[in-house]
């Protein structure tokens, strides 16, 4: 009996050890399932639900019909490619100066994360001042001699392309400290002593570079950029703040639009509901798509190499 009882004590204590990692993180999946699957499923069952409450694709069919559809997917697009290229670059620069712990490496950090800090309401709320014709940006180029006496630019009039630089730029400057933090965290966990043997071996710094410091990167950049390619597909409030809706629509702004500004519709919450589940589908596929080509480039290399 006492053989029997040591044995089914030692199979609790396994059963146990074995369930406590679940019961630790059972309060974060209890929380993720009331404030972020309930939303989620209600969503996908509201983008196949009719005005009637009747099971549709109406709703898709809309959404791919509205006069904005097609510069909104071009618009986003747009923004994506050109905002993750260019806050990638500036933040691996950026990363690779601070990583050097220069003098002065500290304050020159702080300083970049300064508009990381500011929140997007505030940050948009400052940039409807200084791009005004009369506003702060014109009078300090004006006061820097850069801008003729009486001179003005009108930074939110011209084509769209210009609108689509300005907002860009505008993104990047804000964004970029979030990416340079998580590439600055890469480079700090990869060992010294694995550049040090490129050196050693007589390579220049471009060649440790290329060869050590970014393939050990790889698995931090393909976080940074897959996390910011999200959220440029879903940008939206500095382009409202700066030019309204449906001036230059992009996707979580029709969202918005049919949510917030025109709710009175009828058609309204189906718009919406379309317009939400066809974003998360396309924040999926762009995802997964860079998974498989940042997968095939490696598998590619490992096959050279």
């Amino acid at each position: 009996m006492a053989a029997i009882a040591r044995r089914n004590g030692r199979n609790w204590k396994s059963i146990a050890k074995g369930a406590t990692p679940y019961l630790l993180v059972l309060p974060v999946i209890l929380y993720y399932a009331a404030f972020w699957l309930r939303p989620v499923l209600s969503s996908i069952i509201a983008s196949f639900t009719g005005a009637a409450g009747q099971f549709t694709l109406d709703n898709f069919a809309l959404v791919f019909r509205e006069e904005n559809f097609v510069a909104a997917v071009k618009n986003t697009a747009i923004i994506v490619v050109f905002s993750v290229t260019l806050e990638f670059l500036a933040a691996l620069f950026l990363a690779l100066l601070i990583n050097r712990k220069f003098k002065g490496s500290g304050i020159f950090l702080f300083m970049a994360m300064i508009p990381m800090a500011l929140p997007s309401a505030a940050a948009g709320a400052m940039w409807i001042t200084g791009l005004t014709a009369h506003g702060w940006l014109n009078s300090l180029l004006g006061y820097l001699g850069i801008l003729a006496e009486g001179k003005k630019i009108y930074w939110l009039v011209g084509s769209n392309a210009k609108l689509l630089a300005t907002l860009i730029i505008l993104d990047a400057w804000q964004v970029i400290p979030s990416v340079m933090i998580i590439l600055l965290a890469g480079l700090q966990n990869i060992q010294e002593e694995m550049r040090e043997a490129g050196y050693v071996f007589g390579g220049n710094y471009l060649h440790v570079l290329r060869k050590i410091t970014l393939p050990l990167l790889k698995p931090t950049i393909t976080t940074a950029v897959i996390l910011r390619m999200i959220s440029a597909i879903q940008i939206w409030l500095i382009v409202v703040l700066l030019l309204g809706f449906s001036r230059l629509p992009v996707l979580v702004e029709r969202v918005v639009f049919y949510t917030k500004e025109v709710d009175q519709l009828y058609i309204a919450d189906q718009m919406a509901a379309g317009y939400t589940l066809v974003v998360a589908a396309i924040v999926s596929l762009a995802a997964l798509a860079y998974l498989q080509v940042s997968g095939a480039f490696k598998r590619e290399k490992e096959q050279l190499t």
